[in-house]
């Protein structure tokens, strides 16, 4: 027997896409080539702890949908309001706070919300898909497909990206830990305003709650562009810009770098999901802004969608 929908990828959209269509009392499958679900909500055990390494936070904002989602996981303790205040951090180091939306963040890292979202659905990890067309993934029958995933790697599986190409930028994460935390304790998180090297810096410890002494910070694409093959390189300038920007005297005892070569879409469509039949695709493009609520909706939206038709 068939199933109704395949969703490839297992990051939010996916998730969001598959809960709502078995919810309507469809059939759906999950396949994701990595160990665990959760994509670019990634969080990687260092030193003892989940450290997020891809979204640095979320926001509500105006989708009601997800906001009964990120209800019930504040209640249930897997979500908490972080902060609404930010810093604006210059060439010199002056900080200027930039007050904003509530940002939320995860105590055990923000892949256990993805995690939540896996339960009771049919996944199988570890599954690398070489070859989508409508209806069918590997010559296989699929029922419907939905790609949820950056649409550079939607294309290599479809042969074109459904609803047309769109540019991404990676961003490499790196992750610095000290022994004892060397900045202001009311940062939360920095925009690094015209560095060359660093776009944002997340105080870990202060997002998770736990006060570790870690920072990471995520480069910008120019920086990025440059390491993608050698993600490491990228320690040493992110490093020197930390160090400069916060003001810290000493170097960090521990330091881990990430890559994402498709880290976030140049432009969102304005859609909240590509339609057509036998191969869809949903994720944070797919919406006014990239953003980890747009994924969830744009998922929950084309899943209901498919879950109707």
């Amino acid at each position: 027997m068939t199933t109704d929908v395949t969703v490839v990828g297992g990051g939010i959209s996916g998730l969001a896409c598959a809960r709502a269509v078995r919810d309507a009392g469809r059939s759906v499958r999950v396949l994701d080539r990595g160990r665990r679900v959760g994509g670019r909500l990634s969080s990687r055990t260092i030193d003892g702890r989940p450290v997020d390494l891809g979204a640095s936070y979320f926001v509500v904002g105006e989708a009601e949908g997800f906001g009964h989602v990120v209800a019930e996981w504040e209640e249930r303790g897997l979500a908490r309001p972080w902060t609404d205040t930010f810093q604006v951090v210059d060439a010199d180091g002056a900080q200027t706070p930039k007050p904003g939306p509530m940002r939320w963040a995860a105590p055990a890292g923000l892949r256990s919300l993805a995690l939540d979202l896996a339960e009771g659905l049919e996944i199988t990890a570890e599954r690398v898909v070489e070859r989508v067309e409508p209806f069918r993934v590997d010559g296989e029958e699929a029922g419907e497909v939905v790609l949820a995933m950056p649409a550079p790697q939607a294309a290599r599986l479809a042969g074109v990206a459904p609803g047309g190409a769109q540019e991404w930028e990676p961003v490499i994460a790196v992750v610095l830990r000290w022994d004892e935390r060397q900045w202001e304790v009311d940062l939360h998180g920095a925009f690094a305003d015209g560095d060359a090297d660093v776009s944002f810096v997340a105080d870990d410890g202060d997002r998770r709650g736990d006060g570790a002494p870690v920072l990471v910070v995520h480069t910008t694409a120019d920086r990025a562009r440059r390491h993608l093959d050698d993600p490491d390189a990228a320690i040493a300038p992110v490093l020197a810009a930390v160090r400069r920007l916060l003001r810290i005297g000493v170097d960090p005892v521990a330091t881990y770098a990430h890559r994402w070569t498709f880290a976030r879409p140049a432009q969102a469509t304005g859609r909240p999901f590509f339609r057509s039949p036998g191969l869809s695709a949903c994720g944070d493009a797919w919406g006014d802004s990239a953003a980890v609520r747009t994924a969830w909706s744009s998922g929950d939206a084309l899943g209901r969608a498919l879950a109707a038709s």
